[in-house]
């Protein structure tokens, strides 16, 4: 049988205005124990572009740095097995207490969906109640063959909410 699979918690604070969400961190990042940890994902390349600055190099500092400008981290997944890193592959996904999570940060005006997977899975807990404006952004995963220029395009939108 496929091994069980846990998201990581989420990287919040009170002043959290932005929150992006992924589906469930790849293998690399597993490992690692760090999002977006596989050095072919483009999320912190990403991120630089919205936060207009220079990411940190190690990754405690890359975290401060998205919470000093209002940006916090979680996964729409809370467990599920996956062979590989495909969220084509996720099987038995058990999701996150979004609503809970976002109870709980007052100043947030923006969901962040890393991918049409996270997003439809998100979207689906989010839908029924009011609350921040949900964006689905195509994925920085390398498996997500769109270039990094169209990817940008669409990601630097998020700046409005910062």
């Amino acid at each position: 049988m496929t091994a069980l699979k846990s998201s990581f918690p989420p990287v919040i604070d009170s002043d959290t205005r932005l929150l992006i969400l992924g589906s469930l961190p790849g293998e690399v990042s597993l490992q690692r124990g760090q999002y977006y940890a596989n050095p072919r994902n483009q999320f912190w390349r990403l991120m630089a572009a919205v936060t207009e600055s220079r990411m940190p190099d190690a990754y405690e500092d890359r975290l401060a740095h998205l919470l000093r400008r209002g940006v916090g981290l979680w996964d729409t997944v809370k467990t599920a097995r996956r062979v590989g890193s495909l969220d084509a592959a996720i099987q038995a996904a058990q999701p996150n207490a979004l609503q809970d999570l976002i109870a709980g940060l007052p100043k947030l005006a923006a969901i962040g969906f890393n991918g049409g997977t996270a997003a439809r899975m998100g979207q689906a807990q989010l839908t029924e109640a009011p609350g921040p404006a949900l964006v689905t952004l195509p994925s920085s995963s390398p498996a997500f063959t769109l270039p990094f220029e169209t990817k940008v395009v669409a990601w630097l939108d998020l700046r409005s909410y910062l």
